[in-house]
């Protein structure tokens, strides 16, 4: 008699970091280093500001083009319901390759929502924000989440290197400009890294000796580790 033997499920690599971090560069580097030892690799970036309304909106939003500030739990249910509703991307992806990248998933909600509340009112906050995207609207939790440890100086500079962004044409978004939500930002993500909040992390360090790492040398890192928790 035949057995039936589904395939594995497959390893869901969340990048993170604060803006300018080179969560992009870094999840390009890895895709393509997995592919050359035979790995099916897929990277999937968000927000997906052209391809649903939680991302047009966003884009306004980060644009500065609303008409009223809006509170951090508002602003993370926006942020879910971009992936919400790429939840069936997420799905095609994930039945058709080993490794799915993610360019920002989940903990770069709670980690910039978070950043913008006490530390007394982050827990609740950040148990919100992980209850509402993987129980309500029932996204896949990350097998590893990569904190990409950059500093703010370095990180400012690369930002303003990027080439012009679908939703603005300024140099910095409300979020990339606001210099003291961008240190939160950091010390949010240092403390989400050093914990389980949406499963295993791993801090890596974009610079070394002063000098800013290759992506090839952060995605090696990278993929041993994947190869060390799969």
């Amino acid at each position: 008699m035949n057995s039936c033997v589904a395939d594995p499920a497959p390893f869901l690599l969340a990048i993170e970091g604060a803006d300018g971090a080179g969560k992009a560069t870094t999840a390009a580097a890895v895709g393509a280093a997995l592919t050359t030892v035979g790995k099916r690799a897929q990277i999937m970036s968000f927000p997906r500001y052209r391809d649903t309304v939680g991302g047009h909106v966003l884009g306004d939003f980060l644009a500065g083009r609303l008409p009223h500030m809006l509170d951090p739990r508002e602003v993370a249910v926006l942020y879910a319901l971009d992936r919400f509703e790429s939840r069936h991307a997420v799905a095609s992806a994930m039945a058709s390759c080993d490794v799915l990248v993610f360019d920002r998933y989940i903990a770069s909600n709670v980690a910039y929502q978070c950043a913008k509340v006490s530390d007394d009112e982050a827990p609740a906050l950040a148990n919100w924000i992980v209850d509402l995207e993987t129980r309500q609207f029932s996204l896949p939790a990350p097998t590893l989440s990569i904190y990409l440890d950059t500093d703010l100086d370095r990180a400012r500079a690369m930002i303003a290197q990027k080439a012009k962004r679908s939703y603005t044409d300024a140099t910095y978004d409300e979020h990339e400009a606001d210099i003291e939500l961008q240190r939160r930002v950091r010390a949010r993500y240092a403390m989400l890294s050093e914990g389980t909040v949406l499963g295993r992390w791993l801090r890596v360090a974009t610079a070394a000796d002063g000098a800013m790492r290759t992506p090839d040398d952060i995605a090696r890192e990278i993929v041993a580790a994947i190869a060390i928790t799969s």
